[in-house]
């Protein structure tokens, strides 16, 4: 059980934490967790240079260090790039110390104020600590391309129905999502295009220059 669109309440919980950006403008913010994948990564960077659309890539240490040189062709085309620690941990069922030095570890290949957890799940000690380190950024769509009991016209649907100007999105570039990303995905590229919206990627400036708006959810 999932929740596609973040309840506001969930978000005023953590107001420190990023999860949409206050927007008039036609811009969704697409971020992919997980990779860098061999094909599946690549895949995805060639959808998006087909829009021009910048994106965010929420990447896991130990795919980096595998996939280097997809790695580079992320920051090469002009996305930005976030932490997702280095084994991808469950913060629920990890010692903070652990958990904390599986971050660093991610940190020294990633480079990124930008850290997202695996699972969107940190305990409150997690969290305190690693907001004086980094931007958290959340979402408030998750698309559901990782459930493997749902179809991509479900998915498809459900993501044009919740998303609005400022959402930040969340897909998977893995091989598990892998079937409903390559559907959906390009749908979605596309709709959006049609109705004029931009895709821009998250960056420390960007959330800083509207970090004090307020968020109408």
């Amino acid at each position: 059980m999932y929740l596609i669109k973040t309840p506001a309440f969930i978000q005023s919980l953590f107001p420190n934490f990023t999860w949409r950006l206050p927007q008039h403008e036609r811009t969704l913010f697409l971020t992919f967790d997980d990779g860098p994948i061999p094909e599946v990564t690549e895949w995805v960077l060639d959808q998006l240079a087909a829009y021009q659309a910048k994106a965010t890539f929420f990447c896991v240490g130990e795919n980096v260090k595998k996939n280097p040189t997809i790695f580079d062709r992320i920051k090469q085309e002009g996305h930005a790039v976030g932490n997702h620690t280095f084994h991808h941990k469950n913060g629920w069922q990890t010692d903070k110390i652990e958990y904390f030095h599986d971050v660093r570890k991610c940190a020294e290949l990633v480079e990124s104020d930008l850290f997202r957890p695996p699972y969107g799940k940190l305990t409150p000690k997690q969290a305190q600590f690693l907001q004086r380190h980094y931007k958290v950024v959340m979402w408030d769509i998750l698309t559901g391309d990782f459930d493997t009991n749902t179809d991509p016209s479900t998915c498809y649907q459900r993501i044009i129905k919740k998303s609005k100007p400022g959402s930040i999105l969340v897909f998977h570039d893995s091989i598990k999502a892998q079937p409903i990303l390559c559907q959906v995905l390009p749908k979605v590229l596309q709709y959006y295009a049609n109705l004029g919206y931009r895709f821009e990627a998250l960056t420390p400036l960007t959330l800083a220059s509207r970090s004090k708006q307020a968020i109408a959810v």
